[in-house]
């Protein structure tokens, strides 16, 4: 069996799993923060659940790499997909007796398991050569289309499984999506074996941080993740609960915004290698002002559709586009550590955009929240000017 066979075989099992696995985050954006509003009477709290959710993706990440750095991805990746298949039962036992604590804990406890999911792209740049990693972290990313479709419709039909408990069969359903990842990774293979690779060794974190290439990589990541979070954990409160659009009208804008997340992804790896790294980023960037641009109009459905479609388009390109270069700004000894390092500041930044989502709406309007999003991209620019200044001096 040749190791070109099992490392295609490797990655198109991720691809499938992230599939499935992904469905997880999708539910959660499209239901947590509803549920949330009906078991608490505190606006400002109706936004925690998904907050919660995304903090224990953020929280864990670190954890994540060093359980794969000890007993291999394969190890991670199952008991992963375990332990979230869990969460979902418990969130669906929280919703049939409204408790919003346990709803909480539930969510927080499903992030936690999307911190493996979220490896998912690494353990695929691995499987193949370098100049296709682009290629490899993209198709990893396609895969979510699927999940767009399958979270919000399943999470829909299935809320009035169980007979005056709405939204329990939801959770039931993805329970039963979440352990579909550790059948199909039963049969992955692990690619790096040595102790030597699974490891936390290599350079410090200050001096990873220094490289300008490893900070525009985890900076455009980071805040890339923190806007698209922002903006998508407030857009379901803004438009079903304030606006009073109906809930398949809100779930038909948040499956574009995933298709606008993910479709990219056929074009975005070849991009990178045709154009580089640096162009990409200046059109996530653009692609992120158009969204804000429109955001600021009126508040109907086109506008909600249109924005949020540019909104996933501009994370795909700066997300994709980050990420692939972070891979090569690091040594095979370092991998894990770079790898947690970056997720931790990526879903770090996340959560703060997701919990300050519900506050910052409460208090303002869709409108200024858009606007607030425009610094961060300031931040984004000066990182790349950085680099691209280090290197040409």
């Amino acid at each position: 069996m040749s190791l070109t066979y099992l490392n295609n075989r490797n990655l198109w099992l991720l691809a499938l799993s992230q599939v499935f696995g992904f469905t997880t985050a999708i539910v959660n954006v499209f239901l947590s923060g509803i549920i949330g509003s009906q078991l608490v009477s505190i606006k400002a709290l109706v936004t925690l659940p998904p907050t919660l959710f995304i903090i224990g993706t953020a929280i864990c990440t670190v954890f994540a790499s060093y359980i794969m750095s000890k007993f291999g991805r394969k190890f991670g990746f199952i008991s992963a997909s375990i332990a979230s298949s869990l969460s979902s039962l418990l969130a669906a036992y929280s919703v049939s007796i409204e408790s919003f604590m346990l709803f909480c804990i539930s969510c927080l406890l499903m992030g936690v398991g999307m911190a493996f999911v979220h490896q998912y792209r690494f353990a695929a740049s691995e499987s193949v050569d370098k100049e296709n990693i682009p290629k490899a972290v993209s198709i990893i990313l396609l895969a979510g289309i699927l999940s767009a479709f399958i979270g919000p419709n399943i999470a829909n039909l299935s809320k009035d499984l169980i007979f005056d408990q709405l939204y329990v069969g939801s959770y039931l359903t993805l329970a039963c999506l979440n352990i579909l990842p550790a059948i199909l990774l039963a049969f992955f293979k692990n690619i790096d074996e040595s102790k030597e690779n699974r490891s936390f060794k290599g350079r410090s974190y200050k001096e990873l941080i220094s490289q300008p290439r490893f900070l525009q990589a985890i900076v455009a990541s980071a805040f890339a993740y923190a806007i698209m979070a922002f903006l998508m954990t407030a857009t379901p409160i803004s438009m079903h609960i304030n606006e009073k659009f109906s809930l398949n009208e809100t779930g038909i804008v948040l499956q574009w915004h995933i298709v606008g997340m993910f479709l990219p992804s056929l074009i975005t790896g070849r991009l990178i290698q045709k154009y580089g790294h640096n162009i990409i980023m200046y059109c996530g960037i653009s692609f992120f002002l158009i969204s804000f641009l429109i955001g600021y109009f009126d508040q109907i459905f086109l506008n909600y559709l249109i924005s949020l479609i540019f909104l996933g388009m501009g994370w795909n390109f700066l997300f994709i586009s980050g990420t692939s270069l972070l891979v090569i700004t690091y040594r095979s000894e370092e991998k894990y550590k770079a790898q947690g390092f970056n997720d931790l500041a990526v879903f770090s930044t996340q959560a703060l955009g997701a919990l300050s989502a519900g506050f910052l709406l409460n208090i303002t309007s869709w409108q200024t929240i858009n606007l607030m999003c425009l610094p961060f991209l300031a931040i984004i620019l000066l990182t790349i000017w950085r680099a691209n200044r280090s290197e040409h001096s």
